[in-house]
């Protein structure tokens, strides 16, 4: 599991570009029969991936990097499968995840296993897992039983579906906020306009996009903004102060996730376009 460590907004300023992606970009999502982990210290957050082919991946990692007896001893597990078909094991419990179906998994869980239905169209697990101090029941989610909401318009390049799978008025969790994003054709900027929310960090894994795309992912203060050039099945770290927009050069789907001192979904505090530098 690799390690990143906070950043002060002032030290983000003096970055270079490789900087930036060294911080805060993750680059490999998924490899092969691999579970691939970065912990942010950013609200301790852990972004990564699991794609089972020839067999089962488990969830482990050198305990010591917690320093729990298991993973999710004092932890707390999202799931989003944006592969082909798949089934996560939790505790001996067996949940099929399709394309785009959420699992939540409780804290307290002794072992996570995941497998591929089909390894010629392996499943493709994003994960995202915070701290918890309450155990929550371990809860599938899908895009059609989500609260969902429609919005931005074509004339703002922005038309989009918001689905909200685990938060407060959803899949309930100690501190964990996921969901999905899905923008339609013709259609290129989300999250614009942009805001920050200091009480929580944010993750974005984008997917979807045709291999000869890409997004411009726009992060640091509103009056320093920085930027990243994010691929498909990538994944950016944001911290709790900075900004996390971006433009498409096609329409895209992004998951996003959060971890802070709330599960409110609407706390935010929005940055007027006029402030952007």
């Amino acid at each position: 599991m690799e390690r990143r460590f906070a950043s002060h907004p002032n030290e983000v300023k003096q970055f270079d570009t490789e900087r930036l992606y060294k911080e805060f970009h993750v680059p490999v999502i998924f490899a092969k029969d691999e579970l691939k982990l970065v912990l942010t210290h950013e609200d301790r957050m852990i972004v990564g991936g699991a794609m089972p082919v020839a067999g089962e991946v488990v969830l482990t990692t050198n305990l010591k990097e917690l320093g729990v007896g298991s993973f999710l001893e004092r932890r707390e597990l999202g799931i989003i499968n944006v592969g082909g078909p798949g089934m996560v094991v939790a505790d001996g419990n067996s949940y099929d995840l399709g394309l785009k179906e959420c699992l939540y998994v409780g804290k307290g869980t002794k072992e996570v296993k995941f497998l591929s239905t089909n390894s010629a169209n392996p499943a493709k697990f994003y994960l995202n897992s915070a701290p918890a101090h309450k155990e929550y029941p371990t809860v599938k989610a899908t895009l059609e039983t989500s609260e969902s909401a429609k919005l931005g318009s074509i004339v703002s390049s922005n038309e989009r579906s918001i689905h909200r799978l685990i938060h407060a008025n959803g899949v309930q969790s100690c501190q964990l906020v996921m969901g999905l994003t899905q923008l339609k054709p013709g259609n290129m900027w989300n999250t614009m306009p942009s805001h920050t929310h200091p009480r929580r960090m944010e993750a974005y894994f984008y997917f979807e996009l045709p291999e000869d795309a890409l997004v411009v992912h726009l992060m640091g203060e509103p009056t320093e903004t920085r930027h990243l050039i994010m691929h498909n099945e990538q994944a950016v770290i944001s911290p709790s102060w900075s900004i996390h927009s971006g433009v498409g050069t096609s329409h895209y789907t992004f998951i996003w996730s959060m971890a802070g001192d709330n599960i409110r979904y609407d706390d935010m505090d929005p940055v007027p376009m006029n402030l952007l530098k």
